[in-house]
């Protein structure tokens, strides 16, 4: 294993996982609750819990589905649910469990061999599914996303409506990427990121994060790093931490990297998440010492803001002076006169970065006008504005009801590659 490690930005290290919004519209104040669950002893009183479980703790290239780890998951899911505990489960591994099917000795690195492996892989592993949780009474309904799924907003709220359906129904939804449907190269950890969007979605408790790694360690455990139990700040608790890029047995596609993103994803949206292993699946449900738990660091959000925040299509971006940097991190609208420069092609009413003059992203919003409308009125106050081209192009660039600032990042954290 190279042992090398490399000092990174966490801008560059989380730069999906921050996008963790700051609520900026009064329209929605005391509604940021956060969950019940404070600590990881309270998880067996949760009423709806989002377990994802990596591929690497339930597949293999050699062979395929790993039935001892599925019927130890299962066993674990079904006697929660049991417990009368709503359970969404978010399951990897249909790429991984297409492979010896195929004849295929490692994952493909095109899309349509990831796509081929995906459509075999997803029907099998529904079928160990559907037949293992039968021995607890148990119905399971698959729900499958893709990326493009998660950046349209109908779509957003159809998936949250199918999820809530099947949860009425006692039914436990699996939840997985369409990676044989998908329209672009999948990407590394989209499951652990829907694992935390899901959570928001439905409002879960608590959100479990499982992999081949029992939790996050300050450094190799192997040279003496240490277990890292609670996150309260991932800025400060972070610092300096060396963070595994891929698990153990070469099948995953995000490693420690990604689960850490999802976690910060949700504790800032006021869900707590728990990393551990697989292995401690029964235990981190029944609430014992286990893994790294990720404190709430922020109140709950709606959907719009939070598709806002985490997965809008961005089609521009505005670049902002000093002073209306300040305004927009002072919960204000962004006018025109803050505005020096505009790029990308949209319409009015998509979403578009907000950047300072160095280039970094302080926030996302909704523009008022097009891109081809914006270049005339950089630089000018509304009533000039009013009067050079009308009342129309008075209003702000983007309202704060529609904008969503990105938390600011400080803190260095070392990826080991």
């Amino acid at each position: 294993m190279n042992e090398q490690t490399t000092q990174i930005d966490v801008e560059r290290l989380e730069e999906v996982a921050e996008k963790s919004a700051v609520q900026l519209s009064s329209e929605n104040r005391g509604k940021n609750r956060r969950s019940p669950i404070e600590r990881r002893e309270d998880i067996p009183r949760a009423h709806r819990v989002v377990v994802k479980v990596g591929s690497s703790s339930l597949t293999s290239i050699e062979s395929s589905i790993d039935e001892q780890a599925v019927r130890m998951i299962v066993d674990a899911l079904g006697e929660t649910k049991a417990r009368g505990i709503e359970i969404v489960f978010v399951s990897s591994g249909a790429i991984t469990a297409g492979l010896a099917p195929l004849g295929l000795s490692r994952r493909p690195k095109n899309l349509a061999g990831k796509q081929a492996a995906a459509a075999v892989g997803q029907g099998l592993l529904m079928g160990r599914y559907i037949e293992s949780f039968a021995r607890y009474g148990v119905t399971v309904g698959q729900v499958l996303v893709t990326a493009e799924d998660l950046m349209r907003r109908s779509h957003y709220k159809n998936t949250h409506r199918q999820i809530e359906r099947l949860l009425d129904f006692g039914v436990l939804p699996i939840v997985n990427e369409n990676d044989a449907v998908s329209s672009q190269e999948i990407k590394f950890g989209d499951n652990d990121r829907i694992a935390a969007l899901i959570a928001h979605l439905i409002k879960a408790d608590v959100l479990l994060l499982l992999s081949d790694v029992d939790a996050l360690y300050t450094k190799d455990p192997r040279k003496g790093g240490d277990r890292i139990p609670v996150v309260n700040d991932p800025i400060k608790d972070l610092e300096g931490v060396q963070i595994g890029s891929v698990g153990a047995a070469g099948v995953g596609s995000g490693g420690m990297v990604t689960k850490v993103q999802a976690a910060r994803i949700a504790a800032a949206s006021g869900i707590p998440a728990l990393v551990t292993s697989a292995q401690n699946i029964t235990r981190a449900l029944h609430g014992e010492d286990v893994g790294t738990w990720f404190a709430t660091s922020g109140g709950r959000r709606n959907v719009r803001l939070l598709w806002l925040a985490h997965l809008a299509d961005i089609k521009g971006s505005l670049t902002l002076d000093p002073g209306a940097v300040e305004a927009i991190r002072d919960r204000n609208s962004l006018l025109a006169a803050g505005v020096v420069g505009v790029s990308g092609t949209f319409e009015a009413g998509e979403p578009v970065s907000l950047r300072d003059p160095e280039g970094r992203e302080i926030a996302h919003g909704l523009s008022n006008y097009s891109s081809d409308e914006i270049p005339p009125m950089l630089g000018k106050s509304t009533s000039v504005l009013a009067d050079e081209l009308g009342d129309d192009y008075s209003r702000e660039l983007v309202h704060v009801d529609n904008l969503v600032v990105l938390r600011a990042r400080g803190a260095r954290t070392k990826l080991k590659k």
